[in-house]
């Protein structure tokens, strides 16, 4: 299982004693602003602190960052949890010159992070995951709010791949019951994005409780479902959503089952024959 990592709310409220006056400033200056800090440079948010780059860089190693890198991931992270939805449109910056100028925008950042993505994933965790769901005698894809389209996607699509898939909405207190009566060996998938809702944490100690395997698949490693699973696929943002982006999720899910598919080879062929003769019986499809 994977530890929690610290934000950086409880880093700076642990180290804030022990900063220099400089660091004191700064670590105020990127508290009051952090939606103005996380998109500057070392040079950038050292002037705005009134101190200098060299500064900057100690004050990040203080805090127990590597690189000046980790530290923004870390602040956006901070106001991706925080950050209520008016608070997330006054950071987004106004584009709207024409409509092919915003298209090429969105479409640019959709491609940035799904290449982001594309570095961190992990193939031997994919492995391991693929391994699990082709084994278990049940799954369990589960989502809330945003992520309940994913978590519906996933679980749609695995249907047609293996038998025993149920899509649990997060939301609806029924998937508590559902859970509770899981049989042994079910193993649960959940979809979690940021400003992580607690009916999905509650759900994920149920399944603990339970014993059961559980595989996340979230937009960062400070989720805290992170904790307590089995697993965890990250596909990571660069930028901060306004409304939410379930476009990297998408993707990494798409990759998995794809995957996964291959991996049931005749019983792949198996399970879609008996489908397609239900749908030919009832008449599921337009022809």
């Amino acid at each position: 299982m994977t530890s929690e990592p610290k934000s950086l709310q409880t880093v700076l409220d642990e180290k804030f004693d022990t900063l220099s006056g400089k660091g004191k400033l700064l670590a105020k200056c990127i508290l009051s602003k952090p939606d103005k800090a996380v998109f500057m440079t070392t040079r950038q948010l050292g002037a705005e602190a009134g101190v200098s780059e060299a500064t900057v860089v100690r004050f990040v190693r203080q805090l127990g960052f590597d690189t000046y890198a980790q530290f923004i991931a870390s602040l956006r992270d901070f106001i991706d949890h925080r950050f209520t939805l008016m608070e997330r449109g006054r950071m987004v910056q106004p584009i709207m010159v024409s409509d092919d100028k915003e298209l090429d925008w969105l479409v640019s950042q959709d491609i940035t992070n799904i290449k982001a993505m594309h570095k961190r994933v992990d193939l031997e965790t994919v492995k391991a995951v693929r391994k699990l769901l082709k084994a278990a005698p049940a799954v369990f894809v589960v989502g809330a709010r945003l992520s309940y389209s994913c978590a519906h996607y996933m679980g749609w699509t695995l249907s047609k791949i293996r038998p025993n898939v149920s899509i649990l909405n997060g939301s609806d207190r029924t998937a508590m019951d559902q859970m509770i009566f899981a049989p042994e060996g079910t193993v649960v998938v959940i979809v979690a994005t940021s400003r992580y809702p607690n009916e999905l944490i509650r759900i994920g100690k149920i399944a603990r409780r339970q014993n059961f395997k559980i595989i996340l698949i979230t937009d960062s490693n400070s989720c805290p479902l992170a904790a307590f699973s089995s697993h965890v696929m990250v596909a990571p943002l660069t930028t901060i959503p306004f409304l939410g982006n379930p476009t990297c999720l998408i993707s990494l899910i798409h990759y998995l089952l794809n995957c996964l598919a291959s991996d049931m080879k005749d019983d792949l062929k198996a399970h879609q024959e008996k489908l397609e003769q239900a749908y030919l019986e009832n008449d599921i499809w337009f022809n």
